[in-house]
């Protein structure tokens, strides 16, 4: 689990990681061609609203259950979409379905240091965005992993806070 800081977390996160990580994302981002074979080629889960698409939503749901039975690494961004102020959302409901399906440990992450960066949603001119993303330093921390019964929205986005989730 973790913050949605950038439209890169997900690079970000695998860069850092030895092994294959699936990524729960949002349908649209399929749509868009270039994104779509980046995504595809990272096999990204697409995840849509129950109400939006509930074909979708189920097969994400399945795909995560199937992917950690075997015991694969999955990332989701629980606050379900980017942020839009730098600051760390509330986390929904889904991940509890997830952990009710499927209970296994969860790693808390924090990134930090692409918030303002060109592959943020930071308002604002362009060169200084460029200019930050260019200098900035991007911090990911992992916290110690959480019982699935201990789990509950609120105490992994405080975990996330508390590693330093940050603009």
């Amino acid at each position: 689990m973790c913050n949605h800081v950038s439209f890169v977390d997900a690079l970000v996160i695998s860069a850092a990681c030895r092994r294959p990580i699936r990524f729960v994302m949002e349908s649209a981002i399929f749509r868009a061609p270039v994104i779509n074979v980046l995504a595809r080629g990272m096999k990204a889960v697409p995840i849509a609203s129950a109400k939006e698409d509930p074909v979708v939503y189920e097969h994400a749901f399945a795909t995560v259950r199937h992917e950690l039975a075997r015991g694969e690494l999955v990332c989701i961004f629980p606050e379900g979409r980017l942020t839009t102020d730098g600051l760390v959302g509330p986390f929904r409901p889904g991940l509890m379905r997830i952990l009710a399906e499927t209970p296994v440990p969860v790693a808390p992450i924090a990134l930090s240091g692409l918030w303002g960066s060109v592959f943020s949603r930071h308002s604002g001119r362009f060169w200084a965005p460029l200019l930050q993303s260019i200098s900035a330093r991007i911090g990911i921390t992992v916290g110690p992993a959480v019982r699935p019964e201990a789990v509950t929205p609120e105490m992994l986005r405080a975990r996330v806070l508390a590693l330093g989730a940050q603009p």
